[in-house]
C-alpha cells in the first residue's frame, strides 16, 4: 500500500523490494538475519559484512516509549545529502528548523517501532526548502528481546533526477 506523506514523497510497508541495488541488498540483509524471527537484534550485524554500505546507513537508537529516536551512526552520503552531521542527537533536535520533516520522521519511526515493520518511503524533499534530489530509504526495525523495537536501521540512497516511485501516488 503506497501512502503519500507530503508532495512528491510517499511510503509503503513491508515492501517486497526496493528499487536501488544498495536497499535490496539491506533489505535481503535483514531478512537474511531475521531468519524466522519477526527481526534480527543488533548483535546480528557486522559492520564487517556492511562496509561497502555505511555511507548509506543510519542507525538510530529507540528512547523510552518511542517518544523519540537518536542518531547513533550517520553515513557520509547522508552527511553530504542534508549537509550536516547529527550524530548524537535526536531526531526532534536535528529537525528542528523544519517542524513538517519532523513530524514525517517521528511519525514513521514510530510506526516502524510500534509496529515492527519494514517501511520504504521514496520521492522528493523539495518541499524542505533545499535542493534535494530524489531519495528512496527503507527502515529495518532490530529487537534485543524479540519483541521489543531497540534500534532502528534507515538506509538512504539518493540519485538526481530519477524516479523512486516504483507507483503513483
Amino acid at each position: 500500500m503506497l501512502v503519500e506523506l507530503a508532495p512528491g514523497t510517499g511510503y509503503e510497508t513491508n515492501p517486497a523490494s526496493a528499487k536501488r541495488p544498495e536497499l535490496q541488498f539491506l533489505l535481503d540483509y535483514w531478512q537474511a538475519k531475521r531468519g524466522d524471527r519477526a527481526m534480527p537484534s543488533r548483535a546480528d550485524i557486522s559492520i564487517r559484512e556492511l562496509k561497502a554500505q555505511l555511507c548509506w546507513i543510519c542507525l538510530l537508537d529507540v528512547l523510552p516509549g518511542a517518544d523519540d529516536f537518536r542518531y547513533r551512526l550517520i553515513g557520509t552520503r547522508i552527511v553530504q545529502y542534508f549537509r550536516s552531521d547529527t550524530t548524537g542527537k535526536t531526531v526532534s533536535e536535528a529537525f528542528a528548523a523544519v517542524p513538517e520533516a519532523s513530524a514525517m520522521m517521528l511519525g514513521m519511526l514510530r510506526n516502524v517501532a510500534r509496529d515492527r515493520q519494514v517501511v520504504r518511503s521514496f520521492g522528493n524533499l523539495a518541499w524542505m526548502g533545499n535542493d534535494f534530489q530524489d531519495f528512496e530509504s527503507l527502515f529495518l526495525p532490530f529487537s534485543d528481546d524479540g519483541t521489543s523495537v531497540t534500534m532502528i536501521m534507515n538506509p538512504f540512497v539518493y540519485e538526481k533526477a530519477v524516479s523512486l516511485r516504483g507507483g503513483s501516488l
